[in-house]
């Protein structure tokens, strides 16, 4: 008989680590753990250490959240340990952040995190204590498949995040468990009152943990004083319209605070990192339908094969519903066609794989935008250059056939 994480053993036989950020979610994880029998311990990571993220409200992974991390265990009654993973997490985290800012893109740190130091150093952390998983607070499910386990979104879509997830390898899903994934965010607060924990109200964290107060550029100017080199900001008809401080200022589909003026409403189309040019243009210059990935992580139960085209339900944006494409590999590259297109992704960006669009989808894994191509300007635009044009061609170009 199998126990409630589906492995043949009774819960007191079976170790659990519990990734303990400091938060409600995780907290909770470590509640229904030990209150199931098993033999749980609580593992917490130090990934940073920024002075006023310390008592910052949203923060996590630092300062207040490894005190109210350890609190938790001691109310519950299970080991507890705080790792020193700051080194790593800049290396693999915070330096990547940097990096893919000045060479004009839009990273998900998130992934990053998740992809390194959560799913592949704690994890092995985790197995040197012994563990027979490693349980997380994510919000989503993962279900056992045959020989593996497969993930799918979770019941409360509203705390969805199986987008963060999509780098996940098959081995490291097989050893995670994602206890929150049949339950909603209030029945998650509930829980915790009702294991007397002091984190029961406690503000979720914030996407980017590491940014004080929300401002990224200052992160990345104090890493790569570099990356806040001047230059010019060109219309994508070629005229040049001023000056701006660093390209690390401005994102693919800004529209506040570009800097300019021309009696137009005017958005950031693209980022000439080279070249230090920030390129503008109208809505309809944002349009995209094509997007080129990169490291393509794929979780479907059918391998992918050289030169397959498949249709998939994919997501650019956390915060969106997934919608139509068709998934290409050939000679080696992955090509993304979105049915309906999309506006103003940017490269750095995911993009996330599901088999339907319903709340129970699948997830089918995912690659990382290395270029989006804008349906309002050329096929194959050189970007280098400032004699671009845009023809105005609307978001929701021909559907792509299977």
């Amino acid at each position: 008989m199998l126990n409630s994480l589906d492995l043949p053993r009774a819960p007191r036989d079976t170790r659990v680590v519990v990734a303990m950020s400091g938060g409600v979610d995780s907290s909770v994880v470590a509640g229904l753990m030990q209150r199931e029998g098993y033999d749980v311990i609580g593992v917490t990571l130090q990934l940073y250490d920024h002075g006023a993220a310390v008592h910052r409200a949203g923060s996590c992974c630092a300062g207040q959240d490894i005190h109210d991390a350890r609190r938790v265990a001691e109310r519950l009654g299970i080991p507890h340990y705080v790792l020193d993973y700051e080194r790593r997490f800049k290396e693999a985290v915070i330096d990547r952040f940097a990096d893919s800012y000045m060479n004009g893109e839009t990273p998900v740190p998130c992934v990053a995190c998740n992809q390194t130091v959560k799913f592949s150093d704690l994890l092995e952390t985790a197995r040197t204590l012994g563990a027979d998983v490693l349980a997380t607070g994510h919000y989503v499910r993962s279900e056992q498949e045959g020989a593996h386990r497969a993930l799918y979104r979770p019941v409360d879509l509203d705390r969805d995040q199986s987008y963060f997830l999509f780098a996940t390898t098959q081995a490291q899903l097989d050893f995670l468990r994602f206890p929150l994934g049949g339950l909603s965010k209030p029945a998650v607060r509930e829980l915790a009152r009702e294991f007397g924990l002091s984190v029961a109200d406690k503000q979720d964290s914030q996407d980017i943990c590491f940014v004080p107060n929300g401002k990224y550029s200052d992160v990345i100017r104090k890493l790569r004083p570099e990356a806040a080199e001047p230059g010019e900001i060109v219309h994508v008809d070629g005229r040049v319209l001023g000056r701006h401080d660093g390209i690390i200022h401005y994102t693919i589909g800004q529209r506040r605070g570009i800097g300019v003026a021309t009696g137009e409403p005017l958005y950031v189309v693209h980022l000439d990192a080279p070249n230090r040019r920030v390129l503008v243009g109208p809505r309809e210059a944002l349009a995209t339908r094509t997007l080129e990935l990169r490291d393509v992580n794929w979780l479907g139960s059918t391998p992918l094969a050289e030169n397959m085209s498949c249709e998939v339900f994919a997501k650019v944006r956390s915060t969106r519903p997934p919608t139509p494409a068709r998934l290409t590999l050939e000679n080696g590259q992955a090509r993304v066609d979105l049915t309906d297109g999309e506006t103003g992704v940017a490269p750095g960006q995911a993009c996330v794989f599901f088999d339907s669009d319903s709340p129970g989808a699948r997830v089918l894994g995912g690659g990382w935008i290395a270029k989006a191509r804008p349906v309002g300007l050329s096929a194959a635009p050189d970007f280098s250059r400032a004699e671009l044009r845009t023809h105005a061609v609307p978001v929701t170009a021909t559907p792509v056939r299977g």
